[in-house]
This record gives C-alpha cells, structure tokens and sequence, in this order.
C-alpha cells in the first residue's frame, strides 16, 4: 500500500469518528438541534441498552422524550427536518456489544457505495 493510499484510509478513518463518541451508563450527553437542546443517556437493562433522550425548546419548552432499548448492531436515529434545501439534523445512536456510540452528525460520513478499496462504512 502507497503512503499516499495510507494516509487517505487514516484520514477517512477519522473523519467518520470526529464526531461521535462513546458514552458510558446514566453518562448525560447534551443534544443540540438548533432552537432544540437536550440530553441523552443509557442504562443497561435486561432486553438491552436503554437509550432516552429528552429535548425541549428552550427552558419554557415542552419536553419531548424519545426511548429505545438497543440489541445488539442496533442503532436509533433522531431527526429533525429544515427547509426543502437542508438535510435534516441527525443525532444517531448505536450499539456495539457493551457500548454505545453517539454520533452527533452521522450524514457526514463517507459511504464507500461498495468501493472495495474505500474502509467499509459501519
């Protein structure tokens, strides 16, 4: 493998962990969605992980939760539409044995589209 080819693999590799990050149990992570803020966590639970985000508009807002138990190679994704022009907001949660990994901009990743020499997207 080129230096070059190396470099290019350990830069893409990075770039699709830049921003996600592994949480730890009853760990608060803040979630931001513009004019929508809140936190998430997870607890372990006998049917699987737990993950509960809760978000509100502000500290008048109404606070909306959202739940999911996570099996294992589970993930939860929470979205938020913008205008017709604009992708929408994501935060996504995902399950890997014992550990969760929040990714607070999942879209930015770099899919492969079956690239066999592109890192396979997880």
């Amino acid at each position: 493998m080129s230096r070059t080819s190396f470099a290019l693999i350990a830069l893409l590799a990075i770039a699709t962990t830049a921003n996600a990050a592994p949480l730890l149990p009853y760990e608060a992570e803040s979630i931001d969605f513009g004019d929508l803020h809140g936190v998430a966590y997870y607890s372990e639970q006998p049917d699987g992980f737990r993950v509960v985000a809760t978000l509100a508009e502000g500290e008048e807002g109404v606070p909306v939760r959202f739940e999911a138990t996570l099996s294992d190679h589970q993930k939860l994704t929470i979205s938020v539409p913008r205008g017709p022009d604009e992708s929408p907001l994501l935060v996504e949660f995902s399950r890997t044995g014992n550990s969760v990994v929040v990714d607070h901009d999942p879209a930015a990743k770099p899919r492969c589209h079956a690239n066999p020499k592109c890192p396979e997207d997880s």
